[in-house]
């Protein structure tokens, strides 16, 4: 059925996994003194790490760690022996470089292959890739993933809508990666010039950022799309293609072979009851330089447990639901943008695109909230709406919040990921 996707019975996974587990433990130890050191610190013997039962006792690791391994953490061979870098987008202190050995960069393009063979990509399909080249993992990882499957890449990179647009004419592009944001953009462009009956794209990937179920559907009725696949990914687990949803659309499938994946409560570091929301934690089970153990990625979401309609015997994690340090304390209630676009996904009136600006005024904390309206909404209607969505936010997520609808099209585009919080009160 697949050519880059095994499929194992839970027993073979797990016999993988501990397996994996173990060389990592080990490599670690004997490989990287960050590790030993965190290791002695906690009083933990890797030999004495046997399964998958031992994996609760060991430490975590985040990203203080990488930032105070500076330049290359966690470095666990000899630097000859690394290949490529590639850094985090991280905005605060030092970036996060992650290095590669060889095996390191096969195992992504593995990766990235799989995602395309579970999107029902084909060899024959031409594959646009609009996410960023450079230090960035997105356009590397796609364009490995891409030649590694064997479909034609067309490696446009970030921006550059005007040479997007000539690529997804002149060359009949079938599939593109971008964000979410990208993808939408490219959809109002392509309205915007009457290119909709010229271009012969069906395919859409898109990660790295936040969206809502209102924006996809506005990008894939804009590119006029057969299907839009979320991929998950991450530097410090190589890049884009730790998972896809498959063309179930019950979540995405994720390479379980490749790394362990905890869902843990992020304030006790307990595991949460299964389907349960929490802090998802993984461990690398073949990363040669720079392995993981317990890493906290700080992002939220859920097991999907049920076997999946599309056969594929993955298992399967929810959409990434948040983060756990992306988490807004206004007038002392705990916020989450994802609860606010939850509510705005229930006025079909709303666009996709909002906008959260925090202010402190006389003391006390301010919310004002941007939402575009609808292509078909009516301005005349512009304050009931916004006086609507202030008392359904009011009585969901106990905030109030002062609430101004927008033209459509007139809150900033983003090539990227979308920034959706400006907080000024410190």
């Amino acid at each position: 059925m697949y050519r880059f996707i095994p499929q194992y019975t839970p027993e073979h996974l797990r016999a993988l996994q501990e397996d994996g587990l173990r060389w990592t433990v080990l490599h670690a130890y004997a490989r990287s003194a960050q590790y030993r050191k965190k290791f002695r610190d906690a009083g933990i013997d890797p030999a004495a790490v046997h399964g998958l039962d031992d994996l609760r006792h060991l430490p975590f690791t985040t990203t203080d760690d990488l930032r105070e391994g500076y330049p290359l953490p966690l470095l666990s061979v000899p630097e000859a022996d690394v290949v490529r870098v590639h850094a985090s987008s991280g905005t605060t202190g030092k970036r996060k470089i992650l290095a590669y050995t060889q095996k390191d960069v096969d195992t992504f393009a593995l990766q990235m292959a799989r995602c395309f063979e579970l999107a029902a990509l084909t060899p024959q399909d031409r594959v646009q890739i609009a996410v960023g080249y450079g230090l960035w993992t997105a356009g590397a990882g796609f364009q490995l993933g891409c030649e590694r499957f064997g479909a034609m890449t067309v490696p446009v990179g970030a921006g550059n809508l005007e040479i997007h647009l000539q690529m997804l004419t002149d060359l009949g592009t079938t599939c593109l990666c971008s964000t979410a944001s990208m993808a939408l953009l490219m959809g109002e462009e392509v309205q915007r010039h009457g290119f909709a009956d010229s271009i012969k794209l069906r395919t859409v990937i898109f990660g790295a950022e936040g969206h809502n179920a209102k924006m996809r559907r506005a990008f894939e009725r804009a590119l006029g799309i057969d299907e839009s696949f979320d991929i998950g990914g991450m530097t410090e687990m190589y890049g884009p293609g730790t998972a896809l949803e498959c063309r179930a659309h019950e979540g995405l499938h994720y390479w379980a072979d490749l790394f362990i994946i905890e869902i843990l409560d992020p304030r006790t570091l307990q595991p949460v009851a299964p389907g349960e929301i929490g802090e998802m934690v993984v461990t690398s089970l073949c990363k040669e330089a720079a392995p993981l153990i317990r890493y906290r990625t700080r992002d939220l979401s859920r097991f999907i447990p049920k076997p999946c309609l599309c056969g594929c015997t993955m298992p399967r994690h929810d959409h990434i639901l948040g983060r756990s340090d992306d988490m807004i304390i206004f007038r002392g209630v705990n916020v989450y943008p994802g609860q606010i676009a939850d509510v705005l996904q229930e006025f079909k009136e709303l666009g996709s695109e909002y906008h959260i600006h925090l202010s402190r005024e006389d003391g006390r904390d301010s919310m004002r909230l941007q939402i575009e309206r609808g292509d078909r909404g009516a301005s005349d209607l512009d304050d009931d709406l916004a006086k609507a969505v202030a008392k359904r936010l009011h009585s969901k997520v106990l905030i109030s919040a002062g609430v101004e609808i927008a033209n459509p099209g007139a809150l900033p585009r983003s090539f990227g990921k979308s920034r959706r919080v400006t907080d000024t009160r410190m």
